[in-house]
């Protein structure tokens, strides 16, 4: 959980970009004069449309500039934290001098792949990453590896070199460990609303959350838990995705998806009242699955990441309405019954409006499973083993999607 629930500023796919270009610069002697930049379609698509904190743009090209003149690979997805006025001066003239070449890499069959070339006179150097957004592979100057490090790809199967989880093993974990050892995802979860409060300051992206609260969100939504719920979740995802230099805490490589495990559980247990310790035990049980179901789906997928963070967060809702181990499978059974399918078409402004539909579901699927109501194994493709149901869920993402993930792809880029 530590190792995939961590802080990032901005949309993590860019911002991985930028960390790939800071980790080739660092090693030139030089300024970078040129910078090429060899992406898969899954990045190029999560990176089109997104804000870039601190800069009031959208895109890679400011995000490769900043990577380039300031970017500190040390501070991993956090890198562009301290640039100014000037520093994105300086990016918009990098563009300008037409210095920045993107390439996609058709070919390619990983989601996430990443490699930066640089020049700089007689000097070049480049870097890869792959198959996490912090992940470098190989970092080269004038030709010479200075890091190479072998990669082995899962299949779509293999959980690779995660530790072997189950639905039964991550609810054991989080109902029963010792509650100061789970203490920390208080840290994630407290993170992540403090960036649901910034959005009730100011007006973010399409304004998901102020769109409920006024006068017509109140008539048809209410002024409820359910609707607390939306406008949370809702309003932080406004900001992250409007390129607020703001830290969201993570989960998967996802800023969002770290924002649809907490930010909902969290409201639900602090209106219901619910003890610190219980609340604990649900972040860590929303947050572990999804960590569980992304070793299955990978990193970047065709399906939508909050089809995956709202799985979490309905059994986590679940668990903080008293649900057993029985209950909380049917959770998560009616949310892989609902929602699945859901495309994933890039970061953007309007995930707000996707994460709102997860909640929604998640807690439509909790209330029934509160009831012992869940969709069966005769049913779609839900399995009598949630473990395997999990599987069939990837399946969709991973083999049943790839067509239309090239094809949605193909319609932004044509835009």
């Amino acid at each position: 959980m530590q190792q995939e629930i961590v802080p990032a500023i901005g949309c993590t796919e860019p911002i991985s970009v930028a960390l790939c270009t800071a980790g080739a610069c660092r090693v030139l002697e030089k300024k970078a004069e040129r910078i090429d930049a060899f992406l898969s379609g899954n990045v190029i698509k999560n990176a089109m449309g997104v804000g870039i904190p601190g800069t009031g743009m959208i895109g890679l090209p400011i995000a490769i500039a900043l990577g380039a003149l300031k970017g500190h690979p040390e501070d991993g997805l956090e890198l562009l934290k301290e640039i100014t006025e000037e520093d994105v001066e300086q990016g918009k003239q990098f563009i300008r001098e037409e210095r920045i070449r993107i390439h996609p890499c058709p070919e390619n069959s990983e989601k996430l792949y990443i490699e930066i070339r640089c020049s700089a006179g007689d000097q070049t150097s480049n870097a890869i990453i792959r198959g996490d957004h912090t992940h470098f592979t190989y970092i080269g100057l004038n030709g010479k590896a200075l890091l190479d490090e072998q990669v082995i790809l899962p299949t779509d199967a293999d959980t690779g070199q995660h530790a072997p989880l189950t639905f039964r093993t991550i609810y054991e974990y989080a109902t029963e460990s010792p509650v100061k050892e789970l203490n920390f995802i208080l840290k994630a979860a407290r993170m992540n609303r403090k960036v649901a409060e910034e959005a009730l300051v100011k007006q973010y992206g399409h304004n998901v959350a102020g769109s409920l609260q006024r006068r017509k969100g109140r008539e048809i939504f209410g002024d409820n838990l359910h609707s607390r719920m939306l406008i949370a979740t809702a309003g932080a995802c406004d900001v992250r995705m409007d390129g607020a230099m703001i830290p969201v805490m993570s989960n998967s490589g996802s800023g969002n998806q770290g924002i649809a495990a907490t930010v909902p559980v969290m409201t639900f247990a602090e209106q219901e009242g619910c003890p610190e310790e219980t609340m604990v035990r649900a972040l860590t049980l929303s947050s572990l699955l999804i960590i569980y179901i992304k070793q299955h789906l990978g990193k970047l997928s065709a399906l939508c990441g909050c089809v995956v963070a709202s799985t979490g967060s309905a059994c986590g809702i679940t668990f903080l309405m008293g649900g057993n181990y029985q209950q909380i499978i049917f959770a998560a059974k009616n949310m892989i019954a609902n929602i699945t399918g859901m495309i994933c078409d890039g970061a953007k402004p309007g995930c707000a409006l996707k994460i709102a539909s997860g909640v929604s579901t998640a807690t439509l699927s909790a209330v029934m499973a509160m009831e012992n109501e869940g969709v069966s194994a005769k049913e779609g493709i839900i399995d009598e083993d949630i473990d395997q149901t999990i599987r069939n869920l990837a399946l969709i993402g991973n083999r049943g999607m790839q067509e239309t993930d090239r094809l949605v792809l193909e319609i932004m880029t044509k835009k």
